[in-house]
């Protein structure tokens, strides 16, 4: 590392100059804090990693302080800004919140991370386009992490400027009054929570309640004690195709507030942050069955907005402020206006290109605060989709400032089984971070070294760029698939469905399989310095193995013959899925996850497997 202009940070800080000289971390051994509360910066110093002591005393040798972090409510720097320079004999931090302080520490820590005790001289002027920016993980489809995996991803997150964090949930909260739903789960504990929302408080992170509370239910539906609630309880036609289950609540049963009612009393108390999002997205068979009457009469729209505002009574009754997937109520724009101003609006869209404009200005019209909320675009991909994820987050931060949006939420799903391995994801995770922080900055300039450096704690750039290179693996096939990838869709589409192969061309699978051995070739399994390295490296083959057969399943689709070894790859696969799942994950859905795997194909009735 040269200079202060050859650093990789993430975020890309919004000034930084470079001055001469470098700052030798030899001979000292104090980190000094200068404040009136001088526990609130603690948290800083402790970012930094460095191993000096830590003293609040005016007495401590001038020669032997190596960084002081002063916190001045008065200065001149914003909420979450901070001033670091680095000069020939100390490093200052300046900021006036303790927050501003700590995202300080990130930054240097970033420095440090790719500096010998050689630090060039520089200044960062540094502060948040966002105020909040956060994270949502689904952790009902079908994976729920283990503490450690949450803490480790809390790590980074805290290090990427992060300060929100959702868990998207359905039934994997551990609801006392209803084990039936989550007793084969692996659920989330009240403890578990508590626990949880005190970390992310020390890492400056507001856990965000979450529980789905209108569609997405049918975990809970499924079940004889909550069926009467359904909106549709044999399924019904709706327009992502026939359903043969139940779906969502049905908003006029009289049991269906009460219920809700009562998970919002059990949960919320294990939550310290004053929001709540309670979900309401994609009710597609609202008004198909039971409400279709009142439906036909009121307007779907305006049953949906009343039975919002019921939930919405709730939610002030315990304080909090509601979030709420918006996507229903942009399909009657002119109910809008009677949403109460003390809702956030989440407006959610996974694809590059996609325009954030419209739906921005509607929210933005009505005085409604709102979020933008753009993916990673790791789920129904194997891999994910990089370039997708990337556009997408960037057009969707651009966008949201410019029309008045106050948060980016980054989304990261697990639909039809969460196949993803972590890793995966967090190429998208920081590419939101970045975004959400300093959303002029051009992520993709010097990413995979950045990725590499603050993802893997590797400093060569070998992983980083592995794992992005994985991520394009989709761009080499002329077809466009919409919130998916062709790769996946070998492996998971039923082997009878004639679309998936429309458009693809044996060359493509073959160039895939080269690329993908050139990938593979090309990751050195020895360069990682974090603590989860052995766990990416398991990721990682896990990853190869994924995309090695969905070549072999594409070829096959085209009418290749089937390999030799074919049914001991799907076994290795599943092996794998149920090895690596473990390592970060708890037991419960992964039985779930594995059966979402389609090789097999239908005729005359019988069944014939690929394997």
């Amino acid at each position: 590392m040269s200079g202060a202009k050859d650093l990789y940070l993430a975020p890309v800080p919004k000034k930084l100059s470079a001055k001469q000289g470098e700052f030798d971390t030899k001979g000292k051994n104090y980190i000094q804090l200068v404040a009136d509360d001088t526990q609130s910066i603690i948290p800083a110093a402790l970012k930094t990693e460095l191993e000096w002591e830590i003293t609040a005393s005016p007495k401590a040798p001038k020669d032997e302080v190596g960084l002081v972090i002063k916190l001045d409510y008065g200065a001149d720097i914003q909420a979450e800004g901070y001033k670091l320079t680095v000069k020939p004999d100390v490093i200052e931090i300046l900021a006036s919140t303790p927050a501003g302080a700590f995202y300080g520490a990130c930054t240097l820590a970033q420095i440090l991370r790719q500096c010998d005790g050689q630090i060039p001289c520089l200044t960062i002027n540094d502060w948040p386009d966002y105020p909040d920016r956060g994270v949502m993980l689904d952790i009902s489809r079908d994976k729920v992490p283990n503490m450690e995996t949450l803490y480790h991803l809390v790590d980074l997150m805290a290090d990427w400027k992060i300060n929100q964090f959702q868990l998207y949930t359905e039934h994997t909260f551990a609801y006392l009054a209803h084990e039936k739903v989550w007793e084969h789960a692996s659920p989330m504990t009240g403890e578990e929570i508590l626990a949880l929302d005190a970390y992310c408080k020390s890492q400056f992170i507001e856990l965000v309640p979450n529980q789905n509370s209108f569609g997405h239910m049918d975990r809970w539906l499924k079940h004889d004690e909550y069926l009467p609630m359904a909106e549709a309880p044999n399924g019904c036609d709706t327009e992502w195709g026939h359903f043969d289950y139940p779906f969502s609540l049905c908003p006029g049963d009289k049991r269906s507030l009460p219920f809700i009612k009562g998970l919002f009393d059990e949960l919320l108390p294990h939550f310290s942050s004053s929001l709540f999002n309670v979900g309401c997205d994609e009710t597609v068979d609202l008004g198909r069955d039971r409400s279709e009457k009142v439906c036909e009469e009121k307007g779907r729209g305006r049953v949906y907005l009343d039975f919002l505002l019921e939930i919405h009574k709730f939610v002030k009754e315990h304080g909090r402020t509601m979030m709420f997937w918006g996507d229903i109520v942009l399909r009657h724009p002119e109910l809008i206006p009677e949403i109460p101003k003390d809702i956030i609006a989440l407006e959610w869209g996974y694809e590059n290109g996609r325009d954030w404009k419209g739906n921005c200005e509607k929210f933005a019209a009505a005085g409604l605060p709102f979020y933008v909320c753009p993916g990673t675009s790791s789920w129904n991909a194997l891999v994910g989709r990089g370039e997708n994820a990337i556009g997408n987050i960037v057009g969707g931060a651009r966008e949201g400032l410019k029309h008045g949006a106050t948060g980016l939420l980054n989304t990261e799903w697990g639909d039809n089984g969460h196949w993803q391995p972590l890793a995966t994801t967090y190429l998208g995770l920081m590419v939101g971070a970045m975004a959400s922080w300093n959303t002029n900055a051009d992520v993709k300039d010097g990413l995979a070294e950045t990725y590499s450096l603050h993802a893997f704690g590797d400093r060569t750039g070998v992983t980083g760029k592995a794992w992005y290179d994985l991520s394009d693996i989709y761009l080499m096939f002329k077809k466009k698939t919409g919130n998916n990838s062709v790769p996946w869709q070998m492996l998971f589409r039923p082997i009878d469905d004639k679309s998936v192969i429309e458009g693809i061309e044996m060359s493509e699978l073959e160039e895939m399989e080269k690329r993908i051995n050139e990938i593979d070739e090309g990751f050195f399994r020895d360069k990682m310095t974090f603590e989860d390295a052995d766990i990416v490296c398991k990721e990682f083959e896990y990853a190869i193995s994924m995309l090695q057969l969905s070549v072999d399943v594409g070829k096959m689709r085209l009418g290749a013959a089937k390999p030799k070894n074919f049914a001991a790859k799907v076994k290795a696969l599943k092996e794998k899925h149920d090895d690596v799942w473990l390592l970060r994950n708890r037991p419960g859905g992964m039985e779930d996850s594995a059966n979402k795997l389609k090789l097999e194909k239908r005729k005359s009735g019988n069944t014939y497997e690929f394997v």
